[in-house]
């Protein structure tokens, strides 16, 4: 069964510098691929070791250049708020970014997830401060070479916005298909997120079972008091924001629902709706967390 595209769609692969050469690179080209995605996180190789990644500074470098070469759309992960890392550190990472040149960055400050290594040893974090100064920082250099800040952690050249996380961030709907895949799917009276096995074993074993038959897969109806907050956490953030009418669209409530919440973001300058937009302030941007809770339930 052949699934239809739209012509020129975007798909991306995410691929690590450590496990790609020019080889795999083609092979990706030639089967569809037009956008590669690369999770350098540093140019740094004490950084590197720090965050147990497998490849080197150099490999880093070569991969991103090789990438250049064969694809028109590039991305690179890069991240800041590293163990111990300095602000002049940070800023060295981002400007080997700008200067290879690729067609949008994604910078994100370090997360302690739980279950990992890191959450359960907390390394020597740069302070609140410090890591303040790296976000604006490297949203100066980068805006001076050319990178539009359009998403909180996402910065493109001119026309090189990366449409599949746009759609993500404007509450749109997608379809999740592969080993740890995830979806969010509009019906006529209501919105489900779905899950995948993680494991391609599991996977395989379960596919073409009904959801309800397996237990390793999940299917849930967003409930109609959660849709503000799931809508604002993502729209809100768009450094641009969205269309008010947005909301209706894509949830189906029509924007009182969410009125109060609004008007108390905007009383803390942390909103302003404008033109039929919604959008964040700049202080909205920078307390994000504090912005989208305002919309819980």
């Amino acid at each position: 069964m052949l699934t239809p595209l739209e012509y020129g769609a975007e798909i991306t692969l995410e691929a690590n510098p450590g496990t790609t050469d020019a080889a795999h690179f083609l092979g990706y080209k030639q089967a569809g691929v037009n956008r590669l995605s690369l999770g350098i996180q540093s140019f740094n190789d004490e950084y590197l070791q720090a965050l147990g990644r497998i490849h080197n500074s150099q490999q880093a470098y070569d991969a991103i250049q090789l990438a250049l070469k064969t694809f028109d759309e590039v991305n690179c992960d890069v991240m800041y708020g590293l163990p111990n890392q300095s602000l002049a550190h940070a800023l060295q990472d981002a400007e080997a970014a700008v200067a290879l040149n690729p067609t949008h960055l994604s910078f994100y400050h370090l997360t302690l997830e739980p279950n990992t290594p890191f959450y359960r040893t907390p390394p020597s974090l740069p302070d609140d401060d410090t890591s303040a100064d790296m976000q604006i920082a490297i949203e100066e250099l980068l805006a001076a070479h050319g990178y539009e800040h359009y998403e909180t952690s996402a910065f493109a050249k001119s026309g090189h916005r990366a449409q599949h996380n746009i759609n993500y961030w404007t509450f749109g709907d997608y379809l999740g298909i592969g080993a740890g895949a995830h979806s969010k799917l509009s019906y006529h009276d209501k919105i489900t997120r779905e899950t995948r096995p993680k494991h391609p074993k599991a996977y395989m074993e379960q596919a073409g079972k009904p959801v309800a038959d397996d237990a390793h897969e999940r299917e849930w109806v967003i409930e109609q008091s959660d849709l503000g907050f799931e809508f604002m956490m993502n729209a809100l953030r768009l450094v641009d924001g969205v269309p008010i009418d947005f909301f209706q669209q894509r949830t189906g409530l029509p924007i009182q629902h969410v009125e109060q919440a609004i008007k108390t973001a905007q009383a803390k300058q942390l909103l302003t709706v404008f033109n039929g937009h919604i959008k964040p302030t700049l202080l909205g941007q920078r307390f994000l967390n504090e912005l989208i809770t305002l919309f819980i339930a």
